[in-house]
C-alpha cells in the first residue's frame, strides 16, 4: 500500500493553517519539534490540535534553542556547558522537555516522542551513545506509564546503521522497560537523493525492512530533499516513474511506495503543494520492479 501523507513542520511556513489543511484532507499525523520555527512551532500548532483532537502529533526531545537552554538551566535540569551544546539526552532534560512539549502543544498525552538525532550526544562513541539512548528510553517509558506519552522512537538523519540499528534500538528499549517496551517508530530521510534506504529495502536489507518487521511506524523525512529535488528531476524521469505526474508528485510517490514506509512527511505550506502531494499518494503504489528500475537509472553514471 502507498504510505500516508503527514505534515512536517521543519521548513513549513504558516504552520497553523497548514495543520488545519492537513487535518481537513484526512492526514492523521503532524510532526514537529521544540526547536522548529525558532522554538515557536509547538505553540503555533496548539490551536490546530485543539480544533482537531483526532490529529496525532509526533514531537521530539534532543535539540533545543538557546532560549530553551536558558530555561532548562534556570529550572536546574541542565548546566551551562550542557545548555551551550544545544542538544541533550540527559534524563532530567528529557523528562523536562517532554513535559514542556505537552504544555506547548496543549496535549496532556503525546502520541509520539522521538529522540532527535541522538547520535549528536556521543559522536564516535557507540557504547556511550547506546547507554544514553537506553537511559532516555527509560524516562520515556516512565512517561508512558504515567499516561503522558503513547509511544516513542528515534528521528535521525544518518545514524541508522552507522551508530545504531533498528535491532539495537529495540534491544535498548526492552532493557529500558525491563521487558515489554513502547518503542513504536523511527524517522529518517528517504528520497531519490537519499536512496540508500530504498535500495536496501528492495533487497530486504537495511532499516526499513527491520522496522516493518518489528511493526514500527516509519516516517520518511525530506522526501523532496528540502525542496531541491523537483528541480533535479526532469519530466522524462517523472514519466518513467508514473506518466502524467509532475516531477514533485513523482518524487513523493516513489518514497510513498518504498517498502516499509508508513508516512511521508511533507512541509507543504500552501494549499496547491499539499493537494499536489495528496493526489500523488492517492495513486496506486509503484511496484518493486519499477522502484528497482528508477533507482538503477539514478545510480547510473
Amino acid at each position: 500500500m502507498t504510505a500516508q501523507l503527514a505534515l512536517g513542520t521543519y521548513r513549513c511556513r504558516a504552520i497553523p493553517e497548514a495543520a488545519v489543511r492537513a487535518a481537513a484532507s484526512g492526514a492523521q499525523w503532524v510532526d514537529t519539534a521544540p526547536n522548529y520555527a525558532t522554538g515557536q512551532a509547538q505553540t503555533l500548532l496548539a490551536s490546530a490540535l485543539t480544533a482537531h483532537p483526532l490529529l496525532n502529533v509526533s514531537t521530539k526531545t534532543g535539540y533545543f534553542t538557546a532560549a530553551t537552554g536558558t530555561d532548562a538551566v534556570n529550572d536546574g535540569v541542565l548546566n551551562q556547558d550542557q545548555a551551550a551544546a544545544g542538544h541533550s539526552l540527559a534524563p532530567d532534560y528529557v523528562r523536562w522537555q517532554t513535559g514542556r512539549n505537552r504544555e506547548q502543544l496543549g496535549r496532556d498525552r503525546l502520541d509520539l516522542v522521538l529522540l532527535h538525532n541522538p547520535e549528536r550526544a556521543h559522536p564516535g562513541d557507540r557504547p556511550a551513545l547506546h547507554r544514553a539512548i537506553r537511559d532516555a528510553f527509560a524516562v520515556l517509558e516512565e512517561a508512558v506509564a504515567s499516561g503522558h506519552v503513547a509511544g516513542y522512537g528515534v528521528a535521525t538523519w544518518a545514524a541508522l546503521e552507522e551508530a545504531f540499528t533498528v535491532g539495537e534500538l529495540l534491544a535498548l528499549a526492552a532493557e529500558a522497560a525491563g521487558g515489554q517496551h513502547h518503542l513504536v517508530a523511527v524517522q529518517l530521510p528517504v528520497s531519490l537523493v537519499m536512496m540508500t534506504p530504498i535500495v536496501q529495502a528492495l533487497h530486504g536489507r537495511g532499516p526499513l525492512p527491520a522496522a516493518a518487521g518489528a511493526g514500527l511506524r516509519v516516517m520518511a523525512s525530506a522526501p523532496l530533499h528540502g525542496g531541491e529535488l523537483p528541480a533535479m528531476v526532469d519530466q522524462e524521469l517523472a514519466d518513467l516513474i508514473r506518466p502524467g505526474l509532475t516531477p514533485a508528485q513523482a518524487c513523493v510517490l516513489a518514497v510513498a511506495s518504498c517498502p516499509g514506509v508508513t508516512n511521508v512527511l511533507l512541509a507543504a505550506s500552501g494549499a496547491p503543494h499539499w493537494k499536489e502531494a495528496a493526489d500523488a499518494v492517492a495513486q496506486p503504489s509503484l511496484t518493486a520492479a519499477k522502484l528497482r528500475e528508477i533507482t538503477g537509472v539514478l545510480a547510473s553514471p
